[in-house]
């Protein structure tokens, strides 16, 4: 008898029952034969060994991949398809002491998500990725993926990958190697007892590197997928050895945990009393409203053409708003074009929670040309403003139950020096009309956004101007 006994053991890092429905909780999510259920383990004996559970946080998106968060007693996330790289960036900032792992598909790391994965690994972003590479996508039923084989057939390629129509089976690993700040990458396969233990090694030191603050460090897992494959769990097993581990060679791709320096410790966030100065939301400490506020809803629809100033509107009036204890949202919408393009940005301003910042039917419309106008006029509720930039209200826009006022604002603002500034008389029209926010509010916002003592000037005589502008419609109607 040998004086020695080997023992296989559930790690301890797995929660002790999974969660299924009725009968299945002692059965995985996995197929028969899956590589996920191996990957799955030798990732949770690496972390009982380093005794990093407490601070694990496994970030898993969409895929076969989702699944783990119902086998880890560790901290989850759940993330869209392709955004584990993105989550996982923004919690190893939030938590430099966490241990951070993403845990991807071929589909998800090498196809939506590769954007986010290439930037992270070229920043050297001090966390770890487990890619479990089987060629294909599994979960939504076998389309071809970046790592798919020439001449392997899927859903979307019936006749077999073919090199020029759809390229190379992509290379992970070398490709993130190339990267000088990533740390440690290693191609790891479960073809073999062998190569299992090769790869149980290479989580391991991945999970080091980071834990060593040496930055990006990922191992690519070549893993079964029977299933899909349409092969028994032996076979599938046999083609991961005889033809995965040949098109995807094995080994060690960069290994610079010997070279590269640690990352330094991040400076303390600052108070949170200091970030409305630090974001220049504020001029000073939160001041209290210039006038007592009842109920106030303001859902504001500002539309032009791109360069007339458009955004900086609405953006003028959140900013008032918010120096005024309101509860405010901006949301801009608009073309690619510089100039002359279609813009405009919903604004809305009130004492209440802001449920959405979309403004469908906006109670105040400020149309700074014509096809604005007659695109949103009908949107406007009744009672509600309607500030057009032109002589007067075409015909077929007028309407009866709204307060409308047309002018030349454009030209008024060229006259006083600028063209630029028709946007804020426009502004100063509206102060005067609704009386929707303090003057005194609307010169603070005005202070922050606009930089050039200029222009300042000239947007305040704009002001002034504008208000000037709904006086005299006021006496035209007495």
């Amino acid at each position: 008898m040998p004086d020695y006994a080997i023992f296989h053991e559930k790690p301890e890092c797995f929660y002790s029952d999974y969660e299924r429905k009725g009968e299945l909780h002692r059965q995985t999510h996995y197929c028969p034969g899956c590589g996920h259920g191996i990957t799955h383990k030798l990732l949770a004996e690496a972390i009982d060994e380093l005794g990093i559970r407490e601070r694990v946080i496994l970030i898993s998106p969409v895929g076969c991949s989702v699944f783990a968060y119902y086998y880890f007693d560790v901290g989850n996330i759940q993330v869209a398809h392709g955004r584990a790289a993105a989550a996982a960036v923004g919690v190893k900032r939030a938590r430099p002491d966490a241990i951070v792992i993403s845990y991807q598909g071929d589909g998800d790391l090498a196809a939506i998500g590769i954007a986010e994965v290439v930037h992270a690994a070229n920043r050297g972003d001090n966390y770890t990725t487990i890619f479990v590479n089987n060629a294909i996508y599994g979960m939504t039923g076998g389309q071809m993926a970046p790592t798919t084989l020439i001449g392997q057939k899927s859903t979307t390629s019936p006749f077999g990958r073919e090199k020029f129509n759809d390229g190379l089976p992509l290379k992970m690993s070398e490709l993130l190697g190339s990267l000088e700040s990533t740390s440690y990458i290693e191609r790891v396969s479960l073809g073999s007892p062998k190569t299992i233990m090769q790869a149980r090694k290479g989580i391991q030191k991945a999970l080091r590197a980071q834990m060593e603050g040496k930055g990006f460090s990922l191992v690519e897992v070549l893993s079964p997928c029977p299933t899909i494959w349409k092969l028994d769990p032996v076979d599938a097993q046999k083609h991961v050895h005889n033809t995965l581990d040949q098109v995807f060679p094995l080994g060690v791709k960069a290994d610079r945990t010997t070279t590269l320096e640690p990352h330094p410790a991040r400076p303390a966030p600052p108070p949170l009393e200091d970030l409305p100065r630090i974001l220049r939301l504020a001029a000073g400490p939160a001041a209290a409203p210039l006038t007592p506020h009842g109920h106030v809803d303001w859902r504001i629809r500002v539309a032009g053409f791109g360069g007339q100033g458009v955004l900086l509107l609405g953006q003028i009036l959140a900013e008032a708003g918010m120096d005024d204890g309101l509860e405010v949202s901006w949301l801009p919408s608009y073309g690619p074009e510089m100039r002359s393009g279609t813009s405009n940005c919903h604004v809305r301003i009130s004492s209440k929670t802001i449920d959405s910042p979309l403004v469908s039917h906006p109670n105040v419309l400020l149309a700074l040309n014509e096809p604005s106008l007659r695109k949103f006029i009908a949107t406007v509720q009744p009672g509600g403003y309607v500030l057009y930039n032109g002589a007067a209200l075409p015909e077929d826009c007028r309407r009866l139950d709204i307060t409308a006022v047309a002018r030349q604002f454009v030209e008024e603002a060229d006259a006083l020096g600028s063209a630029k500034a028709g946007n804020v008389v426009m502004l100063g029209a509206l102060l005067e009309l609704a009386r929707c926010l303090p003057g005194e509010r609307v010169d603070g916002a005005l202070r922050r956004v606009v930089r050039s003592e200029k222009f300042l000037d000239l947007d305040r005589r704009a002001l002034i101007r504008g208000r000037q502008l709904v006086e005299q419609e006021v006496l035209d109607h007495a």
